[in-house]
């Protein structure tokens, strides 16, 4: 939308490649995560987006560790439930700005000139100076501890290792039809919990491509399903140190032992996870604030609400603020004054953003154990 509206802009990014750092798999792309692509994305990339996302079962079954159904949880509404590929939409976002993207560029620390212009100061010793800062660096976002020093994240008390599970003929007998959900919750002891959830093309990606967008590269790959597995740190054999040192094959070993006398299927879906997709996480949480000043730093995603994963719109609230936040840009470029229509963005974006973060934390706390939200 920036580059359709020719206002200039830079992505610098502190990873050294698209694929440097494991950060999950499967998105779950709702009615605010779609429409918000509908709006900044071309036609042609839009349309590829929506070839390349899975349409899951929208009731969400419940089960216990013997695979009991507890309950069905219906949607809320009849909108857009899509799974995506993370990877995928990341390349597909990256298409056609990719002169505009920086990559190994680490921000360290921002300033703020007598003019207004502010200037990004980055570790390799460069700096940048522009009219707008937006910090999209992620829950630990260096802009945000200096800007808004009161913005807390905390720990959720969950840890949670992320892991694939090709579907092929040894594997897609192991879910039942209706583990082909936005997101089934296996809860066992101790609010330990197993957790699957589909990426199923509608048609391979190359031809996807072929037939949309053939200038547009994306990695080519076959469906999966996501498969995790979260545990409060105090029922782990293990310190958080020696979690984060831990491979793949430990950590699935560790899991098996963990879910011994669960059910056999369930027990075999942990076996066939490729060890060395499997990684683990500390879910963190921020706590909402009030609103501050607007100025021309300006945040969005995980850099100011990032949230567990238990609601399933952490990725959507992201793309609803960059939406947001692109259509503000838009306007100051056609001569709006800058600081209200920031002041506008942020005013909507910490409204839905702390929602989504209590909604979050509310279902967290209710079906896997996770912290309250501080006061």
């Amino acid at each position: 939308m920036l580059r359709r509206r020719r206002i200039g802009f830079t992505v610098y990014e502190s990873d050294q490649s698209l694929t440097s750092r494991p950060q999950g798999y499967r998105i779950h792309v709702d009615e605010h995560g779609d429409q918000a692509l509908a709006r900044v994305l071309p036609a042609d990339l839009y349309r590829l987006f929506r070839a390349t996302a899975g349409v899951p079962r929208t009731r969400t079954p419940v089960f216990d560790d013997q695979l009991t159904r507890l309950t069905v949880l219906e949607p809320a509404d009849d909108g857009v439930h899509l799974a995506v590929n993370r990877l995928t939409l990341r390349q597909i976002l990256l298409s056609g700005v990719r002169d505009a993207v920086v990559f190994g560029r680490r921000l360290t620390r921002h300033t703020t000139a007598a003019d207004g212009r502010v200037t990004a100061h980055f570790a390799d010793g460069t700096r940048v100076t522009g009219d707008v800062l937006v910090a999209a660096d992620g829950v630990n976002s260096a802009v945000r501890r200096q800007y808004l020093p009161h913005a807390r994240v905390v720990d959720t008390g969950l840890r949670q290792f992320y892991g694939k599970v090709p579907l092929d003929e040894r594997t897609r007998h192991l879910f039942l039809p209706e583990m082909h959900a936005v997101f089934t919750p296996i809860v066992g002891p101790n609010k330990n919990y197993v957790g699957v959830a589909p990426v199923e093309y509608p048609e391979p990606v190359t031809r996807a491509v072929t037939r949309l967008a053939p200038g547009v590269r994306l990695t080519d790959t076959t469906d999966y399903m996501t498969c995790s597995f979260g545990s409060r740190p105090e029922f782990l054999p293990c310190t958080d140190e020696e979690l984060h040192a831990m491979s793949g094959e430990r950590l699935r070993a560790m899991t098996l032992r963990m879910i011994e006398g669960w059910h056999p299927r369930v027990r075999r879906i942990i076996e066939h996870w490729r060890s060395g997709t499997v990684f683990p996480l500390t879910l963190r949480t921020s706590v909402p604030i009030d609103p501050w000043p607007t100025t021309n730093v300006t945040l969005l995603g995980d850099a100011i609400h990032v949230m567990s994963p238990a609601a399933g719109v952490g990725a959507n609230t992201a793309l609803r603020d960059a939406a947001g936040l692109a259509t503000a840009l838009g306007r100051i470029a056609h001569g709006e004054p800058l600081i209200p229509a920031l002041a506008a963005y942020e005013a909507e974006m910490i409204a839905y953003g702390f929602a989504a973060v209590r909604t979050s934390a509310a279902n967290g706390h209710r079906m896997l154990g996770q912290d309250p939200l501080p006061a």
